[in-house]
């Protein structure tokens, strides 16, 4: 259990890494199959620990979480709440705090910190969107609360997430992005996108989406992200993460458009669009069908820390 030295781990938030990942066989070997197991698994009961399909995931300790992170010297998520939960998850990974990881609890009231502890930093809303949007910030304010320094001395990774949840984009967001991305081409980045439920899972309005992000990158590092062919040229790693399953908190007017058909349909569309553009694709349908969605839209804290260790196996397979 990786989780069992955490901070505030314990009564009122006993969650073990075991609760949400049961080992169980072969490590995938390669990027490919990790990313096909992990989209195709499923649970033996309502938010049993999650099965990856036809080989294992990794459940990394906090040193392997900052050693993988420490590989690069940007990790940019892009997208809408359901990727600020995912950094807000792994926010609580590197700073082995359950209580309060995800949040920038360091300016928090007395009463912000009983709303907002353990699963209520996701399931209560004033909680969620103050969420840790970079690892600077932690730098900043809470400098000891970031155990990878402590680990690896040299580690100077910068974790942030820039919210982008529409299209047509704003033009203030589309330029902070790019202000965001360092353009050193020397300098390993890897980049997770979310949309779709913005667009109501509209796949032509989320490829519009999806392009000018990648151009937004394309642009301001020099580099590519859907080289095709033989190249020798590397592209740069991006992973498109599609919207996790309905529950039955999901309000009636979207049953229709963002129900579970229309997100299965989405999944498996932009599954194939990822494939054309030579981007991986990680969908999330599977492992949260049968987890607690607090509004019937997002996952708790559970979903969401299993979620960010899906993208650090991707992470550490590249």
């Amino acid at each position: 259990d990786t989780l069992a030295r955490y901070k505030h781990r314990g009564e009122g938030c006993n969650i073990s890494s075991l609760d949400l990942h049961m080992p169980s066989g072969s490590v995938c070997p390669d990027k490919n199959s990790m990313l096909t197991a992990m989209l195709s698994g499923g649970r033996i009961g309502r938010d049993a620990p999650y099965l990856p399909r036809g080989c294992d995931m990794q459940w990394f300790s906090t040193w392997e979480v900052c050693e993988i992170l420490g590989r690069y010297s940007q990790v940019i998520l892009v997208g809408d709440s359901m990727l600020r939960h995912v950094i807000g998850a792994l926010n609580i990974l590197i700073r082995e705090d359950l209580g309060y990881g995800g949040v920038t609890d360091w300016n928090f009231s007395e009463d912000e910190k009983r709303q907002c502890f353990c699963n209520r930093q996701f399931d209560v809303r004033d909680c969620s969107v103050q969420g840790i949007f970079t690892t600077a910030d932690v730098v900043e304010h809470d400098p000891l609360s970031l155990m990878c320094p402590k680990m690896i001395p040299e580690w100077n990774t910068d974790l942030r997430i820039e919210q982008m949840v529409r299209y047509p984009i704003p033009h203030e967001e589309r330029q902070r992005l790019e202000k965001a991305i360092d353009s050193n081409p020397s300098q390993r980045k890897a980049f997770i996108l979310g949309h779709g439920l913005w667009s109501n899972l509209e796949v032509d309005q989320t490829l519009k989406w999806l392009d000018l992000v990648l151009d937004t990158i394309e642009s301001k590092t020099g580099a590519r992200t859907r080289l095709r062919g033989r190249s020798p040229r590397r592209n740069l790693p991006v992973l498109l993460i599609t919207p996790n399953a309905a529950g039955d908190e999901k309000p009636d007017e979207w049953i229709v458009s963002q129900g579970n058909k229309a997100l299965v349909h989405f999944e498996h569309a932009m599954a194939i669009q990822a494939a054309k553009r030579r981007i991986d694709h990680l969908g999330t349908w599977n492992m949260s069908i049968q987890a607690t969605l607090y509004d019937g839209v997002h996952m708790d804290m559970r979903g969401n820390l299993l979620k960010a260790m899906m993208v650090m196996n991707w992470l550490n397979l590249l």
